[in-house]
């Protein structure tokens, strides 16, 4: 039987990315054309809060680490979602007040985007352990696209339902919008987590330290050290572990290749194919559509249902950043041939790819953030996400600054396209060597040895049989009362 997450735990889960997702799109996508157009603001101001949210995310090791010394994610994922909510509510409160005193909106707006990164770190990396600690091996792709898409779901109907409150528009409707969004948010992922992380599923032994048992004490069936590591302690231990060093850069490597193109794709259709404002917004949806059908493909094909699966998380990470590359490539062909070239049908191959690589990648991550020391999920899985949000917030600013670069170098425009979709592509290349040199995920033996010390100095304290789950020790039920 079964001792992880079922799948209507997993969809509960996902549920908390979805609230996430409904406050985040309002704050990066809504506020940021109010400003702008309603506002005449310099188009710099909202990228540089949206740049200060993914800044203040270089705290996630210290959340993911605050989760696992507590031994409970749910705190920290409720607390996050609250910060979040406050955020997003007091970003609309400030965006409708640069209408008429736009030097206290900013001001505000940075506590508020503070906040927003805050809440966002907490919540998303606490979110990502859970399902580390708690999702069986056989689910993990599934849950990663489960969780993903249904992100984007919040995205897309936040957008249209907001959307459609928010005309005609005034700044008090703004604020109202939000406030209502932020609520039913909070209320929603509450909902979805009180009492996922039940304790009873398994009782998990907590080890800081395996190689010094006797210094802990037996409470029943938990194990656990009078003090904590501190967190730098913690966080060094984690970047000496090859793997997860590895990882962390080719997290970076990637998500910058990843979002390098996120300001230049549309720049691109509406300069060398002449498509207008209206045909290069519809090219984002074949983008997206492609990105939701990777989603899908990978899970379906690497998940073990009905008890067959095609590749690993691995396999499929160097299969997406191999594609992706080839299909950049792409766009540097039909940067170079124009219009006869068929740009949608290579927009969404490249939606395929990208999809494929980042659930496949997040599923790897799961993989990894359990297969290491017991009682560290957090606090890799927080590395791993401080290096995305880094990642993040340069690569679409790099992406457009290359442009820029490259067209004073060049003197084309097309060749400055071109140029930037090349290096996106050899970034994804490095990023598929770096993810292969990294060990089989399933290999546990350099931890093994470490719980079979912990295993006989615990039987030999507390008279518990200990047995394994993804490689952390654990103590099984009983029917004994």
């Amino acid at each position: 039987m079964t001792t992880g997450l079922g799948w209507f735990g997993i969809f509960r889960l996902g549920l908390v990315q979805t609230a996430l997702g409904a406050i985040v799109v309002l704050t990066t996508s809504t506020m940021n054309r109010v400003m702008v157009v309603e506002w005449a603001l310099p188009a710099t101001l909202p990228g540089l809060l949206v740049g200060l949210h993914y800044a203040v995310q270089i705290l996630r090791p210290r959340f993911g680490y605050g989760s696992d010394v507590a031994g409970r994610c749910t705190p920290w994922i409720i607390g996050g979602m609250l910060v979040l909510a406050l955020g997003g509510f007091i970003a609309a409160a400030a965006t409708a007040l640069m209408g008429s005193r736009p030097a206290a909106g900013i001001a505000l707006a940075l506590v508020a985007f503070l906040m927003i990164g805050l809440g966002v770190g907490a919540s998303g990396t606490s979110l990502l352990a859970l399902l580390a600690k708690r999702v069986d091996p056989g689910r993990r792709p599934a849950a990663a696209t489960i969780v993903w898409v249904m992100m984007i779901a919040g995205f897309v109907i936040t957008a249209g339902v907001a959307g459609h409150f928010l005309d005609p528009f005034s700044p008090q409707r703004l604020v109202v919008v939000s406030g209502i969004t932020s609520a039913i948010a909070f209320v929603l992922a509450l909902v979805a987590i009180i009492g996922v992380e039940n304790t009873a599923e398994s009782k998990i032994v907590e080890i800081h330290d395996p190689d010094r048992v006797e210094g802990a004490r037996v409470e029943g069936a938990r194990v656990e050290t009078e003090k904590p590591p501190p967190f730098t302690t913690v966080l060094s231990e984690v970047w000496r572990d090859t793997r997860a060093r590895r990882f962390t850069v080719f997290v970076f490597v990637s998500m910058l290749a990843y979002s390098a193109q996120d300001l230049i794709l549309e720049p691109f259709a509406g300069i060398v194919f002449g498509f207008s404002p209206g045909e290069s917004t519809q090219l984002a949806g074949f983008q997206y559509g492609g990105v939701l059908t990777g989603m899908f493909l990978f899970a379906i094909a690497a998940s073990s249902i009905g008890g067959r699966r095609f590749g690993s998380s691995r396999e499929w990470t160097v299969a997406g950043c191999i594609a992706s590359a080839l299909t950049l490539l792409g766009l540097t062909a039909a940067g170079l041939n124009g219009p006869p070239w068929p740009l949608h049908a290579s927009v969404f191959a490249l939606g395929v790819a990208n999809g494929i690589f980042a659930v496949a990648a997040i599923s790897m991550m799961m993989t990894l953030a359990g297969a290491g020391r017991a009682g560290r999920e957090g606090t890799r899985m927080g590395l791993w996400g401080a290096a995305q949000a880094t990642a993040f917030g340069l690569g679409g600013f790099l992406g457009a600054a290359g442009v820029d670069v490259a067209r004073i170098a060049s003197g084309s425009i097309t060749m400055a396209y071109v140029t930037v979709f090349a290096l996106q592509a050899v970034l994804f290349i490095y990023a598929a060597r770096l993810i292969a040199m990294i060990d089989r995920p399933g290999s546990l033996a350099g931890n093994s040895r470490s719980v079979e010390k912990s295993r006989s100095a615990i039987n030999h304290r507390s008279g518990e049989k200990l047995a394994l789950r993804d490689g952390n020790a654990y103590i099984p039920e009983t029917n004994e009362s």
